[in-house]
Order: structure tokens, then C-alpha cells, then sequence
């Protein structure tokens, strides 16, 4: 009897127990964020894409103070494509800011004198009427300031909602405040800010000079150019970020729309972990993660192998058509264990913004035929832009191709031996085995769309480009060509 009752004590006492363990996970669940006890005043650093500030790490709650300018102000979308960005900060997307949980943001808010439209931010990180909006409305030449507690941890958008709100977005009015949990996140090698956003022009897409802001496109979300970080190539070429074998990345991807979702994607690599829509729920071993109009994503993984990897929309034809494409190349030692490189079948081919087809017919199409001569400097010029619309993506900015995937163009040997092989190419495409420079290449060229001329431009600038043999590339000889 006397053990039964010691035996009942011990089950008892260790009910209590787990019940009162049971009890302080729940009371540290439930801790209010909002009593988070202040301590001192910081001036948040701000930064442009792609880079954000450095990590909170184990800081204690601050006073931040956020001081932010509004600039309307011309940029490039595409080579030889214009537009007028109104923006936070400068840049687009807007300048990165990094918080804590508890933190008491004070921001100012300023309107560039210069401007010539009223502004202001609604911050989806803000417990708040408009997220902000209704207390930080801003004409040129004056500023507004506003508070509010960083109550969830989490990535959020921020963007313009002054009437018409969708056109204040759709000229790149958007950007990402993090706010870390207590503590932080866990530590990376390398971190990086990339936005993708959806713009509408009154020329179509690729069309030269200062393109307006189309509303009716906007309207019917028919967007003329899909972009990461506010143009075409912002992350392409020199732009590109990096990474060395054996580190780990994380992205901070959001999504400005205004209208489209991102099915945001790395060609070669898994995420690790992502951060569903930016919040606590954390799902592994992702291949391509959904990031809503007005939403955002943490993706992290590590690179284990060299090379170069795109980053796309993977609804497809908005990256290789319309510029939502980047580039994370990766240096370090190969690992043959891991990837072979050298089967070729199966990958992604970024093939550029231009129209595609495969040979289907041998009808001759009709072509506007240049009425007058243009100078070697003036087909260099508009070579170089058919060039970035349509070739960049595959042999990069300067010529230097991508390893084990698509041959440089760059001192090319096997380019420079035969003008019109390379023009048969351009024109008709080409699939199977090449060696140049004494490497080995085993992909695909599709045939290009290009009129006559602009194959010439385009041949023209790459022959007076990187060391090559400066062929002037004429009209008729790419008829010829085309003809045999």
C-alpha cells in the first residue's frame, strides 16, 4: 500500500511538472511583442538592391530611426528603352531596411522637391490604418514623419498607395523591410535583395526612346517587360551577384507586381529552405516557390558546385522575352562527384527577349529593306542592342560565354575563321558538337528572328567586340546566306 501510494505521488509530481513545462512554451509563445522593452536610439542603414544591411544579430530593441527620400527620375528598362521611375530612395526596387522584432521605427518620409506628384508608403510590416499611408502623405518638397512597434517577424512589402495607386507601383514604387526575429536568423554566407516587378510602356516591347506609362496595359495586365531590380539585366553580365563553392545564399525575393504572381526559380539549384510568403512556416527541398503580387519569400541553399545559375520567373516567356532573368555565378574547385558537366541534354536554355522559332518552312519572309547606308559606328551601336536583347542571356555582356554550356564569343576562333558559317547560325540555327578556343560545347542555337539588317548590325558589333577580327557585316552578305 505503502508503495502504491509513492508510486501515485512520483506520477502525480511529474504530471505537475510536464504540465508546468507545458504551460511556460506557452507563455513564451504568447509573449506580446508590443511590451518589448526599448533601449536606446539607432539610425537604420539603408542599402540598394541587390545588398541589404547588415544582420540584427543578438541587438536589443531600438528606437530606429528611418529616413527615406522619394526620386521621380529617368532610367534605363532595356538598351535604348527609357522611362521615368518614380521611386524610394533612388533605386528600384526601394532601399532594403532591416529590423527586429520590438523595434519602435520612427520614419521620415520626404518628397523630393523636384517631384511632381504627391506620394506616400504603406508598409505591410505596419500595424496601422494604410499600413501608414494615411499618416505619411507627402507633396514635393516636404516630409512626414510617422512610428510604429515592428510587432511579427517577418518579410513584408512596401509600396506607394496614393491614387491611382496601381500606377505608383507600376513605376517601381515598392520595397522589403525585414524584420528578424529576436536573436536573427541563423547566419549565412551571403545575403541578397532582388524584387521582381511588371511594367506597362506605350511601345511594345523593346521599342527605342522614353517610353510613357501605358494605363491600359496596366489594366489588362499585358506588361511589356517582367523585370527583377527595376530593368533588363540588372542582375545579368557584370551585375550578376556571386558566391563561392561551399557558402550558403539566402535571397530576400519579393514581388512589387502590381499585377503579376512570381513562380520564383533557380535553374540548378534547390532552396534549401523557404520562408512561405515570407512568414514563420518554413518549407524544405523547394524547386520553384509562388511569391504573390504585394508578397515576399526567404529562400536559402547552399552552392556545392561551380558555374553559373539562373534566376527566373519560371512562368518562362516573362524570363527569356520580357527580362526576368538573373545570375548568381559561382566560383571554386569542380566537383565531379557531384556534377559531371559534361551532359548537355535536358537544361535550360536562356535564349534572350527575341521571338523564336524552329525551322519550319522555306518561304522567304518579307523584310523593310534599309534605304540608306549606315556607318560602321551606327550599326555597332544598334548591333549591341539587338545583342542584349537577344544574345546576352547565353553568351553574357562581354562575350564570355558560360562554361560547359554556350561557347564565348570573345576571341573566338572558330567565329573569327568564318564570317559566313557564324551568319548561317544566327540565321538557321545550329544543334550538335563545337570546339572553340579549345574547349568543347554540345547545346543548342536556335534559329533567330531577325530581319536581314538587324543580323547585320548585331554580326557587325560582335566582330568589333572583344578582340575580334572587326568584319563589317553587310546586308548583302547575310542575303547571300540566307539564299544558298
Amino acid at each position: 500500500m505503502k508503495l502504491f501510494k509513492m508510486a501515485s505521488l512520483l506520477i502525480i509530481t511529474s504530471l505537475i511538472i510536464v504540465s508546468c513545462k507545458s504551460e511556460d512554451k506557452k507563455e513564451m509563445a504568447s509573449i506580446n511583442t508590443a511590451d518589448i522593452y526599448i533601449q536606446g536610439t539607432m539610425d537604420a542603414e539603408l542599402t540598394s538592391p541587390p545588398y541589404v544591411p547588415a544582420p540584427v544579430g543578438n541587438r536589443t530593441a531600438k528606437k530606429l530611426l528611418v529616413n527615406m527620400e522619394i526620386l521621380e527620375k529617368e532610367g534605363t528598362m532595356s538598351d535604348g528603352v527609357q522611362y521615368v521611375y518614380w521611386t524610394f530612395g533612388g533605386s528600384v526596387p526601394g532601399s532594403f531596411i532591416r529590423t527586429r522584432v520590438g523595434d519602435l521605427v520612427e520614419f521620415t518620409l520626404s518628397n523630393h522637391p523636384d517631384n511632381k506628384l504627391p506620394h506616400n508608403i504603406d508598409l505591410h510590416a505596419v500595424t496601422g490604418p494604410g499600413g501608414g499611408a494615411e499618416s505619411s502623405f507627402v507633396a514635393p518638397g516636404h516630409k512626414k514623419t510617422f512610428s510604429f512597434k515592428t510587432l511579427n517577424p517577418g518579410l513584408y512589402v512596401y509600396h506607394c498607395a496614393t491614387a491611382p495607386v496601381g500606377m505608383h507601383i507600376a513605376n517601381g514604387m515598392y520595397g522589403l523591410i525585414l524584420v528578424e526575429p529576436e536573436g536573427g536568423l541563423p547566419k549565412v554566407d551571403k545575403e541578397y535583395y532582388i524584387m521582381q516587378g511588371d511594367f506597362y510602356t506605350k511601345g511594345a516591347t523593346g521599342e527605342k526612346g522614353l517610353q510613357p506609362f501605358d494605363m491600359t496595359k496596366a489594366v489588362k495586365e499585358d506588361a511589356d517587360y517582367v523585370v527583377f531590380n527595376g530593368k533588363v539585366g540588372a542582375l545579368t553580365g557584370d551585375n550578376a551577384i556571386t558566391a563561392n563553392v561551399g557558402e550558403t545564399v539566402r535571397l530576400y525575393v519579393g514581388n512589387g507586381g502590381p499585377n503579376l504572381t512570381s513562380s520564383f526559380h533557380v535553374i540548378g539549384e534547390i532552396f534549401d529552405n523557404v520562408h512561405v510568403e515570407g512568414g514563420d512556416l518554413i518549407n524544405k527541398n523547394v524547386q520553384t516557390t509562388s511569391i504573390p503580387a504585394g508578397g515576399a519569400a526567404i529562400v536559402d541553399f547552399k552552392v556545392d558546385v561551380p558555374g553559373t545559375f539562373i534566376l527566373v520567373d519560371h512562368a518562362i516567356f516573362r524570363a527569356f522575352n520580357k527580362g526576368a532573368l538573373g545570375m548568381l555565378k559561382v566560383t571554386g574547385e569542380e566537383k565531379k562527384d557531384l556534377y559531371s558537366g559534361i551532359k548537355q541534354e535536358g537544361i535550360y536554355h536562356p535564349e534572350g527577349s527575341t521571338i523564336q522559332t524552329m525551322p519550319e518552312s522555306k518561304e522567304k519572309k518579307k523584310e523593310a529593306v534599309s534605304t540608306k547606308d549606315k556607318t560602321l559606328a551606327q550599326k555597332i551601336a544598334d548591333g549591341k542592342q539587338v545583342y542584349m536583347k537577344t544574345c546576352f542571356a547565353c553568351h553574357q555582356a562581354e562575350g564570355q560565354g558560360i562554361p560547359n554550356a554556350f561557347p564565348p564569343l570573345a576571341k573566338s576562333d572558330y567565329l573569327n575563321a568564318d564570317v559566313k558559317r557564324a551568319i548561317g547560325i544566327v540565321l538557321h540555327g545550329k544543334t550538335g558538337e563545337i570546339t572553340v578556343n579549345g574547349k568543347k560545347y554540345n547545346s543548342i542555337m536556335t534559329k533567330q528572328t531577325l530581319t536581314d539588317e538587324e543580323v547585320a548590325d548585331v554580326m557587325t558589333y560582335v566582330y568589333n567586340s572583344w578582340g575580334n577580327n572587326k568584319t563589317n557585316v553587310s546586308v548583302k552578305t547575310v542575303k547571300e546566306v540566307k539564299n544558298k
